[in-house]
């Protein structure tokens, strides 16, 4: 972030709902709606949101700022929750937040959707597989199932999350876009 503060400040919000969103999904991941479905399936595709937009808004390097400042402080708070869930979360999310950014830089140019939706799309499907495998693969618990549920939720999250994208896009103030330079 070449040092200067306000770099830092552009980016705390982002880094601070980053983790947030980690924290919380890892909670609510334990919280199974029915057989096929747990909470965690609505909040996690949020992360997607904050680094899509960091992305678009101050370009790639300062998205994995954000990925990998919000991965540490989410990670260390999830540990509280289960040490398990933590590692199977840090795991997956830091591989499927970095094809992310790849991902969508690659795309930015093209269509205002296409970017964020290919680049959530298959970081959900990439996060989705390793997370429920390391996380509960050797357990008892239904979690094929969890994770197929898991991943049609967040492709409906991806979709659904595409107009607030563009609205945040459109109506962020320009003095502060590419302030994290």
């Amino acid at each position: 972030m070449n040092g200067t503060p306000k770099s830092f400040w552009v980016l705390l919000p982002p880094i601070a709902a980053m983790s947030l969103v980690i924290f919380i999904s890892n909670e609510l991941v334990n919280h199974p709606i029915n057989d096929w479905l747990t909470w965690g399936a609505f909040s996690y595709p949020l992360s997607f949101l904050v680094t899509d937009l960091t992305n678009r808004l101050f370009k790639a390097e300062a998205a994995r700022k954000v990925v990998y400042l919000g991965f540490a402080l989410g990670v260390a708070l999830s540990v509280f929750i289960d040490v398990r869930i933590a590692v199977a979360s840090g795991s997956a999310f830091l591989i499927a937040q970095l094809l992310d950014i790849s991902v969508f830089d690659r795309l930015r140019n093209l269509a205002w959707w296409k970017a964020p939706l290919v680049s959530s799309v298959l970081g959900s499907a990439i996060d989705t597989a390793l997370f429920f495998t390391i996380a509960f693969a050797f357990t008892d618990l239904p979690w094929v199932t969890w994770a197929l549920g898991d991943f049609g939720a967040k492709l409906f999250m991806a979709a659904s999350l595409l107009p607030i994208f563009r609205i945040l896009v459109n109506y962020y103030p320009a003095s502060l876009k590419g302030a994290h330079a």
